[in-house]
């Protein structure tokens, strides 16, 4: 039988942090992000693909602002630009992994679904935002921009600059993961739950309604993950393996986490809120659940088979 796995694409799969982010450096980065996907599609692996959004949404919110100070458009919630996104990169996801595909005359129909996810309306991370999107910045311009606009600012771990932060609650349901699972069981490539997914919630059990959030990719990969099946669970990101006492001189990076470790180090501090944490946080819950391995490594060491750290049930 085949396997299936879940592939969530980093932001750098899409954009690099020392670009200015133009279509052509997206739609070249997608494209290189998308060829490392060859070895599992042509052993045969069912594939759903999921993705960030941090840049392309934090510039859909700078065009929202822009729209209104010199013409007054109305400016959009946080969650129909998570939507805009979603179409968008899910847009560059098909095309360039068609253009892969074609290079090796390997047919298969690339599908993306808009989707929405289920957050708790009480989560307690609308009272902490946490989660980073969009461009770094200056101290200065951060500041700036939080007086005009009411919006929070952190520095980033790795000293990058400073990004905008807002809440980030826990997925709760991903919405139509049955017809996901349909779709990609017959063979078909989908993209689905872009940027976390678009963050909804009940407010009556009969209505649903958008919440201004940004999910995290990861922790909603997961949950999709575990809802369809997966046999593998992969996470993106700019390193290849995870690390501990990360950029500093005893850097040590790990091939093997069991669920105990990773449990251990979390809870050390050792991963960044924002950045590697999240991403062990979807990991434990994913291999915890399932008892299945999550790899995270970067795009280019997929073509190894012993590519990046390995979280493992034990």
């Amino acid at each position: 039988m085949k396997k299936l796995a879940v592939i969530a694409f980093g932001g750098n799969a899409l954009l690099r942090g020392n670009q200015t982010g133009t279509i052509g450096e997206q739609e070249t980065n997608t494209f290189e992000t998308c060829s490392h996907l060859l070895r599992l599609i042509k052993q045969k692996y069912n594939i759903v693909i999921t993705h960030g959004n941090g840049p392309q949404v934090g510039n859909i919110l700078l065009r929202n602002e822009a729209g209104y100070d010199n013409y007054k458009i109305p400016k959009m919630p946080l969650d129909i630009c998570v939507a805009d996104s979603q179409g968008g990169i899910g847009y560059m996801i098909q095309q360039q992994l068609k253009n892969v595909l074609n290079q090796f005359k390997i047919e298969k129909n690339i599908l993306t679904l808009v989707t929405e996810v289920v957050v708790d309306k009480d989560d307690p991370a609308f009272k902490n935002p946490t989660k980073p999107i969009g461009k770094y910045f200056i101290k200065e311009e951060a500041e700036l921009l939080s007086r005009a606009n009411n919006w929070e600012f952190r520095e980033d771990p790795r000293k990058r600059g400073w990004r905008r932060v807002v809440p980030s609650p826990q997925p709760k349901e991903i919405m139509n993961s049955a017809i996901i699972k349909q779709l990609v069981s017959k063979g078909n490539i989908i993209v689905a739950v872009g940027g976390g997914g678009i963050p909804v919630m009940w407010k009556r059990p009969d209505f649903l309604e958008g919440i201004d959030a940004v999910i995290d990719k990861d922790l909603a990969s997961a949950r999709l993950a575990i809802d369809i099946g997966a046999d593998e669970f992969y996470i993106l990101t700019d390193i290849p393996k995870v690390c501990i006492n990360f950029q500093r001189p005893n850097q040590k990076s790990l091939d093997t986490l069991t669920i105990r470790q990773a449990k251990k180090y979390l809870k050390a501090g050792e991963f960044s809120p924002g950045s590697m944490a999240p991403k062990i946080e979807a990991a434990i819950q994913f291999t915890a659940t399932t008892k299945k391995t999550t790899i995270i490594t970067e795009a280019s060491e997929l073509s190894k088979p012993d590519a990046g750290t390995k979280i493992i049930f034990q």
